[in-house]
């Protein structure tokens, strides 16, 4: 029987952060395998393709997969220029999926459903650390296999999980059905691609995907006389929701906060704030949206950029420890609260930070976030190129975390208590931002360095 040290790094998913893991686990003379449910490499950025991240290239190219791909000849984009998420893909991962070191090293196709320890169950303690990973797979055609792992990053992300429109954190009455029946759309829909023309679309969140889709659809309607456009928000005002504007180090990030004030204060889009959804009506082929107050509001269509949760249920028989509010892990919980962290304050963090109790299990990327929308892909990277050297059993590597981020112009400062309750990653509160392994909630360690959402822009 083979060694566990022998055993492969098992990677699921095989997007930027995955493909990232795959790159640096080789440089550590470490034997990757990701795992990817889709069809491709980046199944889910093609969901949202037609959307241009707000983040430069300088952002979003890991150092270990550039080495990569150099060696095969590669060019790397203008790194100031802002790419597509479809760019991102044709023009990065898979050019890094094809190179000799990972091309063999990838199965696409291959959904994990569970991922336990071999011959144990959770409860078991006696010889647990000792024990490899056991990875039970669903493949396109419905063959379920397993396989064993020395260890296992989960790169998996949140696409597939987004939240409901309900205010509770249920799905809010009537909203199964509407899904089911159409009104209600997926997270980011290419406006421009038909259906929303002529018709009556309502945007409920506060993030950056609510703004691109609130900008878009305005951009319809330029276009098309009869189109309307609503955006709900649950904070009683906006004012995170535009940003930093020209102190946005991140130009384009910025300016898109500028172009959705300009937008509400032209009356091209209709603002509902305090807008508590609690439950949806389908009529025929409108669809109306009650608030909690008692408000209601009919239309044609709605775009739900409420944001995405973690799927645990695959991680059931693994020892986790994660933050109660974010689903987290732990360490990293309360440095990523949006109740107290307006747009994610948080430092570089790596293997420490992201560790379990189940030894060599890691939750890497958007995943590790957990409810927290507030992710830079520079942060996956810099996580995943810690775990790797952790693996490999270099603690002083894996420790050395750095990380330079652009400031946000706004994510620094605390603001009025009435803009409380809204942002776009959450409720900011004035308190002091800071760090420390197992901090509480609210408690300030050392001074941290802002932290930008994982964003778009169109």
């Amino acid at each position: 029987m083979a060694s566990v040290e022998s055993l492969p790094v098992a990677v699921i998913g095989a997007g930027p952060v995955g493909l990232a893991a795959a790159a640096h686990l080789l440089e550590r003379g470490l034997e990757p395998l990701v795992l990817e449910a889709g069809p491709t490499v980046g199944s889910a950025i093609r969901k949202w393709g037609h959307i241009r991240l707000f983040s430069t290239w300088k952002y979003n190219l890991d150092p270990a997969s550039v080495r990569l791909l150099e060696r095969s000849g590669w060019e790397a984009p203008r790194p100031t220029a802002l790419p597509y998420g479809s760019q991102i893909v044709s023009d990065y991962l898979e050019p890094l999926a094809a190179t000799p070191e990972l091309k063999g090293r990838i199965r696409t196709g291959a959904r994990v459903l569970a991922v336990t320890r071999q011959g144990m169950d959770k409860g078991r303690s006696l010889g647990r650390d000792e024990a490899p990973f056991l990875l039970r797979i669903e493949h396109d055609g419905g063959e379920v296999t397993e396989l064993l792992a020395r260890a296992v990053i989960d790169a998996s992300g949140t696409w597939t999980t987004p939240a409901p429109l309900g205010s509770s954190g249920l799905p809010a009455l009537g909203e199964p059905e509407a899904r089911a029946a159409g009104p209600v759309t997926g997270s980011l829909p290419d406006v421009t691609a038909g259906g929303f023309a002529g018709r009556r679309t309502l945007v409920v969140g506060a993030g950056h995907s609510a703004a691109n889709m609130v900008l878009d659809l305005a951009r319809v309607a330029r276009a098309n006389p009869g189109t309307e456009v609503l955006w709900a928000i649950r904070g009683a005002s906006p004012e995170r929701a535009y940003g930093g504007g020209n102190a946005d180090e991140l130009p384009a990030r910025g300016q898109l906060g500028t172009r959705l004030r300009t937008a509400v204060d032209t009356g091209a889009v209709q603002l509902l704030t305090g807008f508590h959804t609690a439950s949806l009506e389908t009529r025929g082929n409108t669809l109306t949206v009650h608030a909690a107050d008692g408000r209601s509001v009919t239309v044609d269509r709605v775009i739900p950029a409420t944001g995405f949760r973690p799927d645990l249920s695959i991680l059931s028989e693994l020892r986790l420890d994660l933050d109660p509010a974010v689903e987290a892990p732990k360490a990293l919980g309360p440095l990523i609260d949006p109740d107290f962290h307006s747009c994610g304050t948080v430092p570089a963090h790596g293997a420490r930070i992201l560790a379990q109790p189940e030894k060599d299990f890691y939750l890497a990327g958007m995943k590790s976030y957990g409810r927290a929308p507030t992710f830079l892909m520079a942060t996956g990277y810099e996580q995943v190129r810690s775990v790797a050297a952790a693996l490999a059993g270099d603690t002083q590597a894996a420790d050395a975390v750095e990380l330079e981020l652009p400031e946000t112009g706004v994510c620094s400062t605390s603001l009025p208590a009435d803009a409380a309750g809204d942002a776009c990653c959450g409720s900011p509160v004035p308190v002091t931002i800071g760090f420390a392994t197992g901090v509480e909630h609210g408690r300030s360690g050392e001074s941290a360095r802002v932290q930008p959402p994982y964003g778009l822009s169109r």
